[in-house]
């Protein structure tokens, strides 16, 4: 229920005693919380525990069994919208202004009276009036504003007067972020506002939420967005939600450095206090060379310790061994092709040699085609022409981009890991699901029923038990949470073997690779370089040519 207090005019919005319960599942208890001022909010939980739930709450979409949300009078709240076909029957750019429906109602109301062939002297005071309220809304600017959001977008303008059903399904995703941007709204609500984006589009978006001055609650398990663009984290965990200072890189190392100076019995109160001033100096140190928000610094600056506390999140323990370790000769690939089914080219004359001990990441304007490459070299699908050789002392494990192959039998989780293993003994197969956090009664759920993010859960499962010393990934942190995604990219990082893959995950592709590799139709590119490295090289590249 929305409330509102016209005699206490709040500058936020005002989350008071709230509680939320299906049946005998309570998720959310009598949560507390203060949403204000020029911050960033980005909100964060296990994968179920209520995120979208809590943004639906926050816009009125869903009532709360108990509790209210109070917002100030007269403040507009704008949301992402989740329906790519509402307004298939309008254009792009009207789609955009459509997001601020006070200025599009005004804007129709005008058409329609200066339209009427009888137009007369009542009309006129009318449409003056809505004349007055068209410039407070700097209605004059609007069209432009809209088009200029939608180009900075990579939308060109012969596009903007298209109908929202005659284009790609990816333009449409920009279009309603743009709506839901557009005109300025006092409070922003994004949901996962970066799947299907590009990282051009994600980049530009991190720019327009840094320089936006109003509050922003955010749901994202892009970590790199996050950490960019937050002010503050808000954890949903156990039917909780607490508020914390910093992005998410600082709400996870302080609460991770908190439960290691948890088991330190012999450490004095004191000098674990130093060591978490320490760490905050140092982290707003380097917040101030980013290009993260000022106010986050400002934020960290003022932080009291005893905000700070220790996260009781569960992190899977993933850990690829390696059977052995491998020789010198990992991948020979000699002038591979292959093309799609209507006979474009997918892979061209692409050809390398692996290192061992490379961490390669794979990247394409189309993704079909790395996933091409790794269905080729893991003998899925054969190549038009070319060839691939791997090292004699190689054992390579594949975790697809598409795995529903793995999962159409009805059997339990167990029985089904069983299948991948020569030792058959239970408590060995518990042993690896125990680590991605199957624990109990889950290992006799049967597989066919999983959901996305257990699924993955599994085939993480079956990597680490089959102990490769070449790990292929296509797109990993699909359907994960970020506890998950965190243990996942740590995992990648301390891999003393090969790996190569492809991911949507900015900080894991960053963080992991010391080689980038590009598959394009007309010219591979080969960089032994870090991610952000190769992206400001791809930069430089474009402004020498122009």
């Amino acid at each position: 229920m929305q409330s509102y207090n016209d005699k206490t005019i709040t500058t936020m919005i005002s989350v008071n005693n709230l509680t939320l319960q299906y049946g005998k599942r309570v998720l959310f208890d009598n949560v507390n919380l203060k949403f204000e001022g020029e911050r960033c909010y980005g909100i964060i939980g296990a994968n179920g525990a209520g995120k979208s739930t809590f943004l639906k709450i926050l816009n009125s979409e869903i009532e709360p069994n108990y509790g209210t949300v109070s917002i100030e009078k007269e403040k507009r709240i704008s949301v992402l919208k989740q329906n790519h076909f509402e307004y298939d029957e309008i254009s792009l750019l009207d789609t955009v202004m459509m997001g601020h429906q006070e200025l599009w109602n005004v804007i129709q109301a005008k058409n329609k009276i200066y339209s009427k062939p009888d137009f007369n002297e009542d009309d006129g005071m009318e449409v003056a009036k809505l004349e007055e309220r068209f410039e407070k809304m700097n209605g004059w600017n609007a069209e432009s504003d809209a088009g200029n959001m939608l180009n900075g977008m990579g939308i060109n303008t012969e596009q903007h007067n298209l109908l929202m059903k005659n284009v790609e399904p990816n333009v449409k995703v920009k279009v309603l972020l743009a709506q839901s941007l557009f005109g300025e709204p006092d409070y922003l609500i994004l949901d996962e506002p970066t799947n299907n984006l590009d990282a051009k589009t994600i980049f530009w978006l991190e720019e327009f939420l840094l320089k936006f001055k109003n509050t922003v609650i955010v749901v994202s398990h892009n970590r790199h967005f996050l950490d960019t663009i937050c002010t503050n984290i808000v954890d949903i965990d156990f039917q909780k939600i607490q508020l914390y200072t910093g992005n998410y890189t600082f709400w996870y190392q302080s609460s991770q450095l908190l439960l290691r100076q948890r088991s330190m019995a012999n450490k004095k109160a004191a000098e674990k206090r130093k060591d978490l001033q320490n760490f905050i100096a140092r982290f707003s140190a380097n917040a101030s060379k980013s290009r993260q928000a000022t106010s986050r610094k400002k934020l960290l600056e003022k932080i009291n310790i005893d905000e700070i506390k220790p996260s009781s999140r569960k992190y899977p323990a993933i850990i690829f061994n390696q059977f052995r370790d491998a020789g010198n000769d990992i991948l020979e690939v000699n002038n591979l092709t292959a093309h799609d089914e209507h006979g474009d080219y997918l892979i061209k004359d692409l050809s390398f040699s692996i290192r061992k001990g490379e961490k390669v990441a794979f990247l394409a304007k189309n993704h079909q085609s790395i996933t091409c490459f790794f269905d080729i070299i893991n003998e899925k699908k054969e190549a038009s022409s070319g060839s691939f050789k791997f090292g004699t002392t190689t054992r390579h494990t594949y975790l697809p981009n598409n795995h529903e192959e793995y999962f159409k039998k009805e059997i339990n989780i167990i029985d089904w890991l069983r299948e991948f293993s020569d030792e058959k003994d239970e408590v060995f197969i518990r042993s690896f699901l125990g680590k991605m956090l199957f624990s109990g009664d889950e290992v006799l759920k049967f597989i066919n029923i999983l959901s996305g993010g257990e699924k993955v859960r599994c085939m993480l499962s079956k990597m680490m038990m089959l102990e490769g010393n070449i790990l292929t990934f296509d797109n990993p942190t699909n359907h994960l949470d970020l506890e998950s995604i965190q243990a996942l990219n740590n995992a990648m990082i301390d891999f003393k073997g090969t790996i190569l893959f492809s991911s949507n995950d900015h900080e894991l592709t960053q963080s992991v690779a010391n080689r980038i590799i590009e598959i394009t139709p007309n010219e591979n590119s080969d960089k032994l370089m870090t991610y952000q490295e190769y992206i400001e090289f791809k930069a430089n590249k474009s402004v020498k040519i122009k």
